[in-house]
């Protein structure tokens, strides 16, 4: 049997984490690490103490906004916010952080992990947001795709 490799496991509990979404369009987890520590998640839903999607409905949906488009009339936040949220809110220093993230962080998440500082960004889906993409590289962020699914019910990655 062989050990599963740190890229690996911390984007395996990244999907878990996105188990606990609450969009009903997109279900996004993300994981800040450091020194193979994780120091928050976060997943995408509404605010603390408001109704979500998965109660209320989707306004983006029921318009018929493209994914990528039109972020300010969604009620949720996005995983990488609430990551720098928690973090926030528990003193956590994210700095020089990796973040491991279901999909590719879209422009407004790419900016504030840019200034919170994060140092690195796995991700296993795309996004459609190439001024995401340049922002970070001209940041001088690396950005990897990272292809690993976690199968549940087997209990195992697969790529």
């Amino acid at each position: 049997m062989e050990r599963l490799p740190w890229p690996e496991y911390f984007m395996s509990i990244t999907r878990l984490v996105s188990c606990r979404s609450t969009c009903t369009r997109r279900r996004v987890g993300a994981v800040a690490v450091k020194d193979r520590r994780i120091l928050a998640t976060g997943y995408n839903g509404a605010p603390a103490g408001t109704p979500h999607c998965l109660e209320v409905g989707c306004l983006r949906q029921e318009l018929g906004i493209p994914s990528g488009q039109r972020h300010e009339i969604c009620r949720g936040l996005h995983a990488e916010q609430n990551v720098i949220i928690q973090a926030a809110v528990h003193g956590i220093n994210i700095s020089g952080a990796t973040l491991y993230c279901t999909t590719h962080p879209c422009v407004l998440c790419a900016k504030m992990l840019i200034n919170c500082g994060i140092s690195r960004i796995f991700y296993a889906e795309d996004y459609p947001d190439e001024l995401a993409a340049t922002m970070l590289r001209e940041a001088g962020i690396p950005v990897e795709r990272l292809a690993v699914t976690w199968a549940p019910e087997a209990g195992t990655i697969a790529e």
